[in-house]
C-alpha cells in the first residue's frame, strides 16, 4: 500500500510509534526536582486538618509538618514552600516575625528532622493581619497619607515590616525567602536587610508578577488569609496587562532578586513564556495556584478527566511555557507518577 503524506519524505508519525521512540524524541523533561510544595504551618500537635477546597492538601502542625517534608525530599521533589497561619493576628501582623511565631518553629522542626530539602518561606503579612491584607493599612491619622483613603496599604510602612519577617526566617533557617506581597522596593528592601544582618548568601526568591486573580479562593482557606474587606488591586497586577509583567521583573532583576515567579501559571503561560525570553539568566518559576489545583480535583472526582493524565500535562506545559520550577500542589502525586 502506497501512504501518501503533503510532506514529501517526512512523517513526523513515525516518531510517535511507540513510547520508546516518544521518550527518544520528547522535548520537555519534567522531573520531581522540578517541583515545589506548598506547606500550611498551624499551631497545636498531631493536627493534619483538611482543607475542604483543596483536596489532598491539609493544615499541618509541627510535628506532622516536618514528616511531610520528610516524605517530600524521599520523593525527590526539590523545595518546600512555607506558609504559616498564626494563633493569634493584630492590625500589624506581628506574628509574622516573632522568634517562636509558627513559620519559625516550623523552619526550625524540618531542620531538625533531617530532611534534605530546600526550603523557601513566604514574606507577606496577609496570613498575620487580622484585616487580611498584605501589609500595613493606613488608618486615616498619619499626615503623610495626604489623600490616600482609609485601608489604603501604606508601602513604605510595609517595608519595614518585610525587612523584619526575612531576617525573622534567615535567623530560623530559612534557605531562600520570597516577598509576594508585588509591594514597590520589596526586594531591595529585603536585600538591603539580608546583608546588614549577616545574610548576604541567601537568595531571594521574588513574586515579581503576581496578578489580581480569581484563582487564589481555596489558598485563603488553607492559609486563613482572605481580606476582611475590599481586595488587593491595589497591589497585584491587573490579569489584562502583559507588558507590565516586563516591568514589574525588570525592578525585582534589578533590586536583587535571585529567581523570579509568575502567579497564576495557567491563564499566564504568555507571561511566563515573555519573562523567560527577557530573563534567560534568572531562574523562573510558576505557581500552579490552589484554584487551578481545585478544578482539577473536582472534575477528576466527576468522572470528567483523568487526574494522572491532566496533572502531567499542566505541568509540562508549565515547563514547556519556560518555567524552570514549578510551585504546586500536586508535587508529591506527580512525583510519584514521574517515578513510576
Amino acid at each position: 500500500m502506497t501512504v501518501r503524506s503533503a510532506l514529501g519524505g517526512l512523517r513526523p508519525r513515525r516518531l510517535r510509534t511507540t513510547p520508546g521512540l516518544r521518550a527518544m524524541v520528547r522535548e520537555t523533561e519534567l522531573s520531581p526536582g522540578d517541583l515545589i510544595y506548598p506547606l500550611f504551618a498551624v499551631p497545636g500537635s498531631g493536627v493534619r486538618r483538611p482543607v475542604g477546597s483543596m483536596p489532598g492538601v491539609f493544615q499541618l502542625s509541627v510535628d506532622n509538618l516536618a514528616a511531610e517534608a520528610r516524605e517530600a525530599a524521599s520523593l525527590g521533589i526539590s523545595a518546600l514552600l512555607l506558609f504559616g497561619v498564626p494563633e493569634k493576628k493584630d492590625a500589624i501582623g506581628s506574628g509574622s516575625y516573632a522568634p517562636d511565631g509558627i513559620v519559625q518553629r516550623a523552619l526550625r522542626a524540618i531542620k531538625d528532622s533531617g530532611a534534605d530539602i530546600v526550603v523557601v518561606t513566604d514574606v507577606c503579612l496577609c496570613e498575620y493581619t487580622d484585616h487580611g491584607h498584605c501589609g500595613i493599612l493606613n488608618a486615616g491619622t498619619d499626615p503623610r497619607a495626604g489623600a490616600l483613603p482609609e485601608g489604603y496599604l501604606l508601602n513604605d510602612e510595609t517595608l519595614d515590616a518585610l525587612e523584619t519577617i526575612a531576617v525573622s526566617h534567615a535567623e530560623a533557617g530559612s534557605d531562600i525567602v520570597a516577598p509576594s506581597g508585588m509591594i514597590d522596593g520589596m526586594v531591595r528592601a529585603i536585600r538591603a536587610a539580608l546583608d546588614g544582618a549577616g545574610y548576604a548568601h541567601l537568595p531571594i526568591m521574588s513574586y515579581a508578577v503576581k496578578y489580581a486573580s480569581a484563582l487564589y479562593g481555596p489558598f485563603r482557606e488553607a492559609a486563613e488569609g482572605a481580606p476582611a474587606f475590599g481586595d488587593r488591586r491595589s497591589h497585584q497586577m491587573d490579569p489584562a496587562n502583559a507588558r507590565e509583567a516586563l516591568k514589574e521583573a525588570a525592578l525585582d532583576a534589578r533590586e536583587g532578586a535571585d529567581f523570579l515567579m509568575v502567579k497564576p501559571a495557567l491563564p499566564y503561560l504568555d507571561v511566563v513564556r515573555r519573562i523567560r525570553d527577557s530573563f534567560p539568566e534568572y531562574p523562573l518559576a510558576a505557581y500552579n495556584v490552589s484554584g487551578e489545583y481545585s478544578m482539577v480535583k473536582a472534575a477528576s472526582a466527576r468522572g470528567w478527566i483523568d487526574e494522572r493524565s491532566a496533572v502531567l500535562e499542566i505541568l509540562a506545559g508549565i515547563k514547556r511555557a519556560g518555567a524552570d520550577l514549578v510551585i504546586t500542589y500536586h508535587a508529591k502525586d506527580a512525583a510519584r507518577w514521574l517515578s513510576s
